[in-house]
């Protein structure tokens, strides 16, 4: 009995490979990454270079094939790619993608079919789009762009910077953002088609019928915080 059962878990256990590569990241060359299924997060560092790490997972070899990798170095930019064939969305299928890079990086897409992408530290250029499942950073300041089709949009520690831009979207969840300082300058628009806006920073609010919207001008009117839901919530704090 122990050995049939043995032998089950062996046949359902998920097959794995794991790839790890350094490439030059200097300010002229951005990043790309592109993901059918699978959580990609993005760490800033203070270094030069960036680590690129992929974690395959499938229940069988030959499903492991359905996604392959791909990493392209070029003098422009360097484009990760594990994508299945076919147009396929299996959601047993995934790469995991980690990319450690310098803070200050400009990440031109990164696109997620489902599964969730996470920034930590990151204060660069940016434009995420994900279409299933939620979006994460913390400590993260720079030009900002992320939105999620199905789920929330969340930034803690967020900060405004001269020229930036913190553009959080989602059509069905919640956009909550915690700043980790209450800016002097800023330009503040929130909408929300279906649900409501909360914020600490005090907005003029339109919400008597129909969609909601708030705004405030702060100081000299920039950098500006865009934010927008179609179904779902907009909470904003501030110390």
């Amino acid at each position: 009995m122990w050995i049939v059962l043995a032998a089950a878990l062996v046949v359902s256990a998920d097959v794995s490979d794991r790839h790890t590569q350094t490439v030059s990241l200097p300010p002229s060359k951005s990043l790309s990454i592109d993901v059918t299924i699978g959580a990609v997060r993005i760490d800033g560092w203070d270094r030069p270079d960036a680590e690129i790490i992929v974690e395959r997972r499938a229940p069988t070899t030959a499903q492991l094939a359905r996604v392959p990798l791909s990493i392209q170095d070029t003098p422009s930019g360097v484009v990760i790619r594990a994508v299945q064939t076919d147009n396929g969305t299996d959601p047993a299928i995934r790469a995991d993608v980690t990319v450690r890079l310098p803070r200050t990086a400009r990440v031109d897409r990164v696109q997620v079919f489902e599964g969730r992408i996470t920034l930590d530290g990151f204060s660069g250029q940016i434009t995420a789009d994900i279409r299933r499942g939620p979006i994460d950073g913390k400590d993260v300041s720079g030009a900002i762009r992320l939105e999620t089709g199905m789920g929330s949009v969340t930034l803690t520690n967020a900060r405004l910077t001269a020229g930036g831009l913190l553009r959080l979207r989602t059509f069905n969840g919640d956009v909550r953002l915690a700043l980790g300082e209450r800016p002097a300058d800023a330009r503040i628009l929130a909408l929300a088609l279906n649900g409501q806006i909360k914020s600490s920073i005090p907005l003029t609010m339109r919400d008597t019928w129909g969609p909601r919207w708030g705004e405030a001008t702060l100081g000299k009117g920039e950098p500006v915080i865009s934010l927008d839901v179609v179904t779902g919530s907009i909470v904003i704090t501030s110390p």
